[in-house]
């Protein structure tokens, strides 16, 4: 097994929040807590480090007590540039990352992630899940990485490349289904609006 002391985990809340008015997506509290703390929180059992990737209000991340890095490349380009400095900046073999606008996801989402990368010997482990039709499609923002990736990400986000699915392609990826009877369907359902995230809160 990959040891979860060997595994940096980095929540992701670096976008825009554009389809929440701009607001710093974040920062909204979810259940009377911060969605990017509430994420933290989850994660942070799971693994050996955290850190966190914003843009702005950098001060209210820096609050949560665990380092937080901005985008090392410009113009909020997506969630690449997350991975990106997520590995620029990670001491461990590996890195995982978890989107903030999706708190239910699995108390076990890195034990089995990590599981598959290591049955597989995998440079990447992906997980997917059930969406509302039934049929299992990718979650590609929570994703375990190994660091030596850095420089291929590199050179990919460089040459303007910014779709996860087609720089995971270029790699040994094993895509791990979370659909199991036990699993909480709700587990990867992500808040995109503010109606989206009370909705959540009522579930």
């Amino acid at each position: 097994m990959i040891d979860a002391q060997d595994i940096t985990g980095l929540v992701l809340a670096g976008g825009r929040g554009s389809r929440m008015g701009g607001a710093d997506k974040g920062l909204q509290n979810f259940n009377g807590v911060p969605l990017a703390l509430h994420t933290l929180l989850r994660l942070q059992p799971q693994v050996g480090e955290v850190l966190v990737n914003a843009n702005r209000n950098l001060a209210a991340y820096e609050s949560f007590g665990v380092p937080v890095w901005p985008d090392a490349l410009t113009d909020y380009a997506g969630p690449l540039a997350g991975f990106l400095t997520g590995l620029e900046q990670c001491e461990t073999p590996w890195l995982v990352t978890v989107p903030c606008d999706t708190p239910l996801f699995p108390g076990d989402l890195v034990a089995r992630l990590a599981e598959a990368a290591k049955r597989d010997d995998a440079d990447i482990a992906m997980a997917s899940a059930p969406e509302q039709d039934g049929q299992l499609r990718t979650q590609p923002v929570f994703c375990l990485l190994r660091r030596e990736l850095l420089e291929s990400l590199v050179k990919f986000t460089h040459g303007g490349g910014r779709k996860i699915d087609a720089w995971t392609a270029q790699h040994r990826t094993v895509v791990v289904p979370f659909d199991r009877p036990t699993d909480d369907p709700r587990a990867f359902y992500n808040a995109n609006t503010l109606g989206e995230l009370r909705d959540l809160e009522r579930r």
